[in-house]
């Protein structure tokens, strides 16, 4: 069950009855601006209990309740429905310090903003006490919850399908401008689903240039929403992170020959993989933060990868056996290991192939997560 205006934007599932419930409005402008989002998760809720009466009516009565609880959702199932198991998917507890918030200095935090997020994991907190059994995708993840209910998160990826996302070497993608890319091309790849500086869009702007200089025939291909960010806050001057990077770099005499650098936008699930197929090197950044879906798609594609050296990322990447690692705010280490990976790929290409294992050992769905849910639901 979920949200109608998000479940609209879902693809069907074969078996799947889907049942949605009606968009929350905003909350009240009377209501503290910290304690808004808890309001919100309150509505939310109570709507999707209201939004079950009927069919408990008729006779609904679940074995198991699986619930996202970060948005308040399943707040009310477990009285609702007292013989369900709830189990929660516990996505991420915030801190004030040690990971995502206040990581990069160039972006200082305000109090203001340390003081609303430590009030949203209100709702986690109480999820945890209202949920039978709880899970988190990562081991890091899991250790930024409080110790006292660590001991209640087990870790247990959703996992892939690695048989979609494999590798192609026949694999060929056309551009807006109507070049066509093939697998082996000189291509090196970014992908989020919004350019921001929360998965390192801005570090990865200030290496093009050197790159590109480095290497003339290199074609980049940039994937991801430009307006607007999923994490984190927009430009100050209200724009877009893409636009302000442009700017950013022509203010310091930097050149980018943008007939070079293709940016794409969101793409569907099947052109987005070919992306990734067609890639030389790919490069994947984030802040001490959820680990991105994406980067598991690229390690079962076979990836050469050029990644960020923050904790989620060395979690499933080992520097020199999977993947080659940069800190996260040295643009000139990011372009050195971008030009050598772009420039010898034979040598490289044992990275990817290590990689790709370690995806399907780790993360496929068919082999590794789904018999993990089955074992945790008994079923």
């Amino acid at each position: 069950m979920g949200d109608a205006s998000q479940m609209a934007q879902g693809q069907p599932v074969d078996g799947v009855q889907v049942l949605a419930y009606p968009a929350i409005s905003p909350a009240n402008d009377a209501v503290h601006p910290m304690a808004r989002g808890f309001e919100q998760a309150i509505r939310r809720g109570e709507q999707v209990v209201v939004s079950l009466s009927e069919y408990k009516r008729q006779g609904l009565e679940p074995d198991v309740i699986v619930a996202h609880p970060g948005w308040g959702d399943a707040f009310f199932v477990r009285d609702f429905f007292p013989g369900a198991r709830v189990v929660g998917l516990f996505e991420y507890f915030y801190h004030a310090r040690g990971a995502d918030v206040g990581f990069d200095p160039e972006f200082p935090t305000q109090f203001s903003d340390i003081f609303r997020l430590h009030a949203s994991n209100s709702t986690q907190l109480l999820a945890l006490e209202s949920c039978d059994d709880a899970i988190c995708s990562t081991a890091w993840q899991k250790s930024r919850f409080p110790p006292a209910y660590r001991d209640r998160l087990q870790v247990l990826h959703e996992g892939i399908d690695t048989q979609q996302a494999r590798p192609d070497p026949d694999a060929t993608l056309a551009l807006p401008n109507g070049t066509v890319l093939r697998h082996g091309n000189e291509v090196l790849t970014f992908v989020s689903r919004s350019l921001e500086p929360y998965r390192g869009f801005h570090v990865f702007m200030r290496a093009l240039p050197a790159i590109l200089k480095a290497r003339p025939h290199c074609q980049v291909v940039i994937v991801g929403a430009q307006e607007g960010v999923s994490y984190g806050s927009p430009p100050a001057d209200g724009s877009n992170w893409k636009d302000a990077c442009l700017r950013e770099l022509e203010a310091q005499g930097q050149q980018i020959d943008l007939a070079r650098v293709h940016f794409m936008g969101t793409l569907p699930y099947a052109d987005y993989l070919r992306v990734l197929q067609v890639s030389r090197a790919h490069v994947y950044m984030t802040y001490p933060f959820i680990l991105s879906w994406s980067l598991i798609e690229a390690m079962s594609v076979g990836c050469v990868l050029l990644v960020s050296n923050t904790a989620p990322v060395q979690e499933v990447i080992e520097d020199g056996e999977h993947g080659l690692m940069f800190p996260f705010k040295d643009h000139a280490s990011l372009a050195r290991l971008a030009i050598a990976a772009l420039a010898e790929p034979a040598r490289h290409a044992p990275l990817g192939q290590a990689v790709r294992e370690r995806a399907q050992e780790r993360f496929d769905f068919e082999t590794v997560s789904l018999p993990a849910y089955r074992t945790l639901l008994g079923c």
